[in-house]
């Protein structure tokens, strides 16, 4: 084990774009864990647009305040522990933050049973899995043949939320940012349909897309394709409001969906915001179903690893400007 915890440190709010001198990389002694604590080495650390939005305020965590350690879900390692659940050598997942080695109360760490890939278990075994699972499913709650819209669907958890779909026996549109992603989805994921909010009118190219209207919107992105989506949706749509990535890294929208009030009334839509760990009651159940729909095919495991500690601040900069493909993270070297 080495002597030295090198960490990512905020170095500043920013108050535009992500950039890299938003970040300071320290190195300094490895901590010891106290009573009730483990010592976790990471092996892995998630990369999320919601590490964006913790910049700007408290939302479901507390806000990252500048000079501390970076957020950022981790699997890791067991190093040492002083909490009866846990032992040297297991795997565990849990906030720990961007550095080699973190001190944690047991109580905020979980446990995992080692998969082929390990990286599997940050993402379709992970929070990104479950939350498209979950998300979708009692959420959304589908029916064979309606049409589910979702944004952001090359992107870690939209991927997911369209192959489910399709394997749930529904039409399935994806958004997306640019020509490649849009052909990749319908080409390599099996989309019925997707479409570049960049290019041209977005409505239109929604319209020709869904004729018969969207039935369930997975909404990613929030913002203007949120507002464009939502004067589209049929009769009792469900809209299922898991981030609004439009408005972490930069400008937010000059106003929110207009006309919005009338059109919940006149429409009978559901609107819900969730986070995954509403449904952790049903992990159990949901994660068996997803290592089925995998083993058999139904379900491709999209990840976009990158190696190296110090590749951190890059790899969420280019994740929010959509360069990944599934789910990005880093794999601790």
């Amino acid at each position: 084990m080495s002597d030295i915890n090198r960490q990512f440190m905020l170095a500043r709010i920013p108050s535009g774009p992500l950039t890299q001198d938003c970040f300071r990389l320290e190195r300094g002694a490895i901590p010891m864990p106290g009573d009730g604590e483990v010592l976790v080495k990471a092996r892995y650390v998630s990369l999320d647009a919601a590490n964006r939005a913790w910049m700007q305020g408290a939302t479901y965590r507390d806000a990252i305040e500048a000079g501390t350690v970076m957020a950022g879900g981790v699997l890791g390692e067991v190093v040492q522990s002083r909490h009866g659940d846990f032992a040297p050598g297991d795997l565990v997942s849990g906030d720990c933050g961007w550095q080699d080695y973190a001190a944690r109360p047991g109580k905020v760490l979980r446990k995992v049973t080692p998969t082929d890939p390990l990286s599997h278990l940050l993402s379709i075994y992970g929070i990104t899995g479950l939350t498209a699972y979950f998300g979708l499913i009692e959420v959304g709650r589908p029916k064979a043949g309606e049409t589910v819209v979702v944004s952001a669907a090359a992107g870690a958890v939209g991927n997911v939320v369209g192959q489910i779909a399709k394997v749930l026996g529904c039409r399935v549109v994806g958004i997306a940012g640019s020509d490649d992603k849009c052909r990749w989805l319908t080409d390599e994921l099996g989309f019925d349909e997707a479409v570049n909010y960049k290019s041209g009118p977005l409505y239109k190219t929604l319209k020709a897309a869904c004729p018969g209207g969207i039935d369930v919107y997975f909404d990613n992105v929030g913002g203007d394709v949120f507002e464009t989506v939502l004067f589209q949706m049929n009769l009792l749509g469900r809209i299922a409001c898991c981030g609004a990535v439009s408005a972490y890294d930069g400008t937010p929208p000059a106003h929110g969906p207009r006309g919005v009030p009338g059109l919940f009334v006149v429409k009978r839509l559901t609107v819900r915001g969730f986070i995954v760990s509403d449904f952790f009651e049903q992990r159990d159940e949901a994660l068996e179903q997803l290592r089925a729909w995998v083993a058999d095919g139904r379900l491709k495991v999209i990840e976009d690893v990158i190696s190296g500690f110090e590749a951190l601040p890059e790899a969420l900069i280019g994740l929010l400007n959509g360069e990944n493909r599934g789910k990005r993270m880093v794999k601790i070297c």
